[in-house]
């Protein structure tokens, strides 16, 4: 049987992968109005492998400005320091955000407030779906779809986003490379309980041949990983049993703490990859299907909510008539360079981790000393790993909040990422002016006496700011299209940006 599926409008879009970064997406653009499909290779109900158990600052604050961060605040265990290598802790309970820390909760119960969202914004999900094929003109994209029963359909879409994962079938049908290498051949993971608790830190250590990680979750669970330098290559099918996960342990933090009762247990290889493009004329790729990173640090699905929180806005203001194509180049040109940055500084942590000569050991110890007591290093240590310390690339001479993160700033009229929950551009202005707008924009008013005028993006940066505009000058950049789409490509800041 085949079929043909779609809307004759052609204001509709595909997403494919119904994982946090589809999900996160799929809200965005049906909260929009944008009629939007969910394509998923899994049968309904059958969540993800819960690999992904770390949701970093920047991550809550996008999740904040959908109502949900606090939700999923109640899921998880609250963790304020990461213990790199033993001897170095990075506080992060002084970050500049509502949420100073690491929120440890499985993927699924992410995944559990995206999906509730998105069908409660009209999302249509369509399981057990796999694309075996794509294809695209002036007008739109076709994807052909094989269910699980061997049917065939056609599905037709003005854009199509690949949230598919590392084997994306939307990439593979595009013919795009994904170059980069394996770094850790067999990661063993598992879901264990301690006999002997250590600290309830966030660790990363590495010791002679082994790796280790201990993440703490709040219900007496903690999320154990590692990997044996000595024992090669393992298949990601080979079975896990709970003495190789005790025995890195072992070596890699001299305990295992009495781990028993797994309750989850896996294994998986750690590859750095990135594609070259992340748009492709109306097809778009997002998450893991654009870049995949080194477990370290827990900055793989965090990367992706933050692609789909830039993603979002701009792909519905295009549908929507709001907006120019070209305002879809600036995602590739902004978050390509965030991923590109987490690869480096994700695979940075795995490969201090592993450092097993003398030398290299060294080396670990002295990058170590200098986190430790230098506190720019630290700050800029932290704003990676969290993500509070990447800001997009600005105009020449724009000003200088321009493309970075705005923190939750308080309102007369309430909390900064309250507000963003419109979905619209946030206008703060001083507290005796007013501005005539229309629907695409919330006008707020700063709480204190500053005299800036900021325009905050949906996804949380600064598009625009003056110390000096009036109303004129601030309804002439709004209604300007160059203030949207005229960034030069993202560069990485060295410090958290404060308010």
């Amino acid at each position: 049987m085949h079929g043909t599926t779609g809307t004759t409008s052609q204001r509709n879009v595909i997403v494919v992968g119904a994982g946090p970064t589809g999900l996160l997406l799929a809200g965005d653009l049906a909260a929009a109005g944008v009629p939007v499909t969910v394509v998923e290779r899994r049968r309904q109900g059958i969540s993800n492998l819960t690999r992904a158990f770390g949701v970093h600052a920047c991550t809550l604050e996008q999740l904040d400005a959908r109502g949900l961060a606090d939700e999923l605040v109640t899921t998880g265990q609250i963790v304020t320091r990461l213990r790199l290598f033993g001897s170095l802790a990075l506080d992060i309970s002084d970050l500049p955000s509502r949420f100073p820390y690491l929120l440890v909760t499985p993927q699924f119960e992410v995944e559990k407030l995206l999906m509730r969202r998105a069908e409660k914004n009209g999302a249509t999900f369509v399981y057990g779906a796999e694309v075996t094929g794509l294809a695209q003109d002036d007008a739109g994209v076709t994807l052909d779809v094989r269910r699980e029963d061997g049917t065939a359909e056609t599905l037709r879409a003005a854009y199509a986003v690949g949230a598919d994962g590392v084997r994306s079938a939307v990439r593979e049908a595009l013919d795009l490379p994904f170059p980069g290498h394996s770094v850790i051949k067999s990661i063993v993971l598992a879901d264990v309980l301690l006999a002997q608790e250590p600290d309830r830190t966030a660790a990363v250590n590495g010791m002679g041949t082994a790796f280790g990680f201990l993440i703490p979750f709040g219900d007496g669970y903690w999320r154990v990983g590692g990997w044996d330098r000595t024992r090669g290559e393992i298949p990601d099918t080979a079975p896990v049993e709970l003495d190789e996960l005790r025995e890195i342990a072992r070596r890699a933090f001299g305990s295992d703490f009495g781990m028993h009762d797994a309750r989850w247990m896996s294994r998986f290889h750690s590859d750095e990859r990135q594609v070259p493009r992340y748009r492709v004329g109306r097809v778009l790729l997002a998450g893991d299907a654009a870049h995949t990173h080194s477990p370290a640090g827990g900055q793989g699905m965090n990367t992706g909510l933050q692609d789909a929180a830039n993603l979002g806005w701009k792909l519905a203001s295009v549908v929507n008539g709001q907006a120019p194509e070209g305002l879809l180049d600036s995602y590739h040109d902004e978050r390509h360079p965030v991923g590109k940055a987490v690869l480096r500084s994700s695979g940075a942590l795995i490969r201090l981790a592993m450092a097993h000569n003398p030398l290299q050991r060294g080396l670990r110890s002295l990058l170590t000393l200098i986190a430790g007591n230098v506190r720019p290093v630290a700050r800029r240590a932290i704003g990676q790993i969290t993500g509070i310390g990447y800001a997009y690339g600005a105009p020449r001479g724009a000003h200088p909040l321009t493309g970075r993160r705005v923190p939750d700033i308080e309102l007369q009229e309430g909390r900064l990422y309250e507000a963003l929950r419109a979905g619209r551009f946030v206008l703060i202005t001083p507290r005796d002016t007013e501005v005539d707008h229309d629907e695409r924009l919330t006008v707020a008013h700063w709480a204190s006496d500053r005299r800036t005028t900021l325009l905050v993006r949906p996804d949380g940066y600064a598009a625009w700011a003056s110390e000096t505009a009036g109303t004129e000058s601030v309804a002439a950049q709004i209604a300007t299209s160059e203030m949207r789409v005229s960034w030069r490509p993202a560069r990485r800041r060295t410090s958290i940006p404060r308010n």
